[in-house]
């Protein structure tokens, strides 16, 4: 079946709510998930890191001045349900009752739903024969409020935003609430990756005590990210937490590069006016905002080796020795794969990153170009013109993960 075929029956498909839907010979579960980590995020009075065992005040409430326009924006995180219990879905062969392998997919920044995944979930579960697990990000998919996508109140909020801020661009009705958010409180970007990352090894731990009913405790887990998806798959490889990651491969499909040499300025990702708050918070004034908030400085530059490693790939030039010999060490697990065209995470910044300034990392990153037209947030378009060279250029890049997660 070709790729747009494939796309527009698993997106109708998969609109129903259903614990199992069959699809040819695969079977595609939905399980529900709790988040133990949703006390990290802001809004809380007091905070307490109990792998320490210690008592953290509010510290910083680093806040800018944004203009509160609406409150189901500027609701305090921690209080966000749909954040904290969520479902996600398995996509799995017919024939196997547990998967003795499970690759996590891990989707890019500001999505709101897994359509454009489920044609690669089900190439990877039909040719891995494994488990593929898509699981969704702090504050994405199906872990944000239904307010965030409702396009007629989005794009009343993305008018009062541009009145505003008659300067700004690529403010859209599509990253208007994540855009406010982040503008407001860029900080909100570190506690929920720290949080996906607290609840990616919490479901790891679930498999590993035989609590997944889909997946064997011995199985080996590898992963397919994706755009900023890169970013948690490589902490996660890096941090490599009680050796769980070991022997994961993680392939890298448009991303890898750290937070500074990314361009997310887009009506689908980001507006301009957020990416500077962004990048000011994280990059430009990170230490001084440390300096005020010690639960921050205890998370980035304490005790937590994820932090670490979160810390070292949001600018290039800091910690980059500590950065590049983790990369060195991990190289044989990792591939990259890159698109000529891609704007938003350019190749030669994923290189950059990847293979270090002396380019002495053997990591390889291949860079791809297509004879259609594409860009970061849509590698394989879903449109009849071009459908038969966009299917062939699909497989041949999903062939390649495959030849590499198998090898």
């Amino acid at each position: 079946m070709q790729y747009l075929d494939s796309c527009l029956q698993l997106k109708e498909l998969l609109k129903e709510d259903s614990l199992l839907i069959h699809y040819e010979d695969l079977d595609i579960y939905q399980q529900q998930f709790c988040s133990l980590s949703q006390d990290l995020l802001p809004g809380s009075d007091n905070y307490f890191c109990r792998e320490h065992a210690r008592q953290f005040e509010k510290g910083e409430t680093f806040l800018n001045q944004v203009g509160h326009i609406d409150d189901m924006i500027h609701i305090r995180d921690i209080e966000i349900r749909e954040n904290e219990i969520f479902k996600y879905r398995i996509f799995m062969p017919a024939s196997k009752k547990k998967a003795d392998r499970a690759i996590f997919l891990l989707h890019g920044f500001n999505e709101k739903n897994w359509d454009k995944y489920f044609p690669w979930a089900r190439f990877l579960s039909e040719q891995m024969q494994c488990a593929v697990i898509l699981f969704p990000i702090a504050f994405h998919m199906n872990r944000t409020l239904s307010i965030w996508s409702d396009k007629r109140k989005m794009y009343r909020l993305c008018e009062k935003r541009m009145a505003l801020y008659p300067d700004i661009m690529k403010s859209s009705l599509t990253n208007v609430a994540i855009s406010m958010r982040l503008h407001s409180q860029p900080q909100r970007f570190i506690w929920s990756g720290l949080q996906t990352y607290y609840d990616v090894i919490r479901f790891l731990e679930q498999i590993k005590a035989g609590e997944n009913p889909l997946i064997l405790p011995s199985a080996n887990v590898d992963m397919v990210a994706y755009s900023i998806g890169c970013l948690l798959g490589e902490i996660l490889k890096l941090t490599n937490h009680k050796g769980y990651f070991s022997d994961t491969r993680l392939c890298l499909f448009c991303g890898g590069a750290v937070f500074n040499r990314l361009s997310p300025v887009s009506k689908y990702i980001l507006d301009s006016e957020a990416n500077i708050a962004l990048y000011s918070y994280m990059i430009e004034h990170i230490e001084k905002h440390m300096e005020n908030d010690p639960r921050l400085k205890h998370y980035i530059e304490g005790p937590h080796p994820e932090g670490h490693i979160f810390y070292s790939m949001l600018d290039y030039k800091v910690k980059r020795e500590y950065r590049e010999e983790l990369f060195n060490k991990a190289s044989k697990d990792i591939l990259a794969i890159t698109l000529k065209k891609d704007s938003i995470i350019p190749s030669y910044e994923i290189i950059n990153t990847l293979q270090g300034v002396s380019r002495d990392i053997p990591i390889p990153v291949e860079i791809y170009d297509f004879p259609f037209g594409y860009n970061h947030v849509t590698p394989f378009p879903t449109t009849e013109k071009d459908k038969e060279v966009i299917d062939e250029k699909f497989k041949m890049i999903f062939d390649r993960i495959v030849q590499f997660l198998a090898s």
